[in-house]
């Protein structure tokens, strides 16, 4: 079997045949680390962007390069025998009206599936990219959510989340996407049979550059849990799942 490889930046993958990466474009799926035996569960991590915007989606913009830490976080924390990592490529910079980064990671979600089966999924989302990992737990595929920073407007459904994990970072300081809306979310999402917890980050804003560490902490220890869908959550996650409202930290 072919060792565990990381994929270009401009690279989309469409198959593995006896071990070997097939890369083609126009694909929602970009693979950073394929597995060296076949998948058992994947991780996508979906960057950020705007609220309007058609202009191309490029792996050069702040919204994306702000998100390379935690695909190395997500790796890092992950068997490379059988955890597949990669990203969700979207066609647009923004959400548009037709919640286009939601129907891109949809598609990488199906793409997923051709390339790997039915395998247990955990989106990692920041921003506009948690409101497209939450809008996509329906999936039944997906298993777990961390959101960090995520936009979460009022009026976004929580349907079909039973069973889901949900696991919400937000800086207490941020500006950008509020933090008691992802509160009100969580809320809701418990109420639609989620497992949700959120933490609120002292001191921290949407750009997640302040305490860095400690959000990649919180994330690597996450995304353990979420990778392990037949456990019971443990520590700061099963605090959080249980708390009546967020967790300060």
């Amino acid at each position: 079997m072919a060792a565990a490889r990381i994929i270009p930046e401009e690279a989309e993958v469409d198959a593995v045949t006896d071990g070997r990466v097939v890369e083609v474009g126009g694909s929602a799926l970009v693979v950073r680390r394929a597995p060296r035996e076949r998948a058992r569960a994947a991780v996508l991590v979906l960057h950020g962007g705007q609220e309007n915007g058609r202009r191309p989606a490029r792996p050069w913009q702040p919204a994306a390069l702000r998100m390379r830490p935690f695909t190395g976080v997500a790796a890092s924390v992950s068997s490379p025998r059988d955890v597949l990592v990669g990203q969700v490529r979207y066609r647009y910079r923004g959400w548009n009206d037709a919640a286009d980064p939601l129907h891109d990671t949809l598609r990488a979600l199906d793409e997923l599936r051709r390339l790997s089966g039915d395998v247990p999924v955990v989106l990692v989302g920041h921003s506009m990219g948690g409101r497209a990992a939450l809008r996509a737990a329906a999936d039944p595929a997906v298993r777990g959510v961390l959101a960090l920073a995520p936009w979460c407007p009022p009026a976004d459904p929580v349907d079909d989340l039973d069973g889901t994990r949900i696991l919400v970072l937000h800086g207490d300081r941020d500006r950008t996407t509020e933090p008691g809306e992802s509160a009100d979310y969580v809320r809701h999402a418990r109420e639609a049979g989620a497992e949700a917890g959120m933490v609120l980050l002292r001191g921290c804003d949407h750009a997640m550059l302040r305490r860095s560490r400690d959000w990649h902490r919180a994330s690597a220890a996450a995304i353990r849990r979420l990778l392990r869908p037949e456990r019971d959550l443990d520590g700061w996650a099963a605090e959080a799942c249980s708390a009546d409202g967020p967790l300060l930290r």
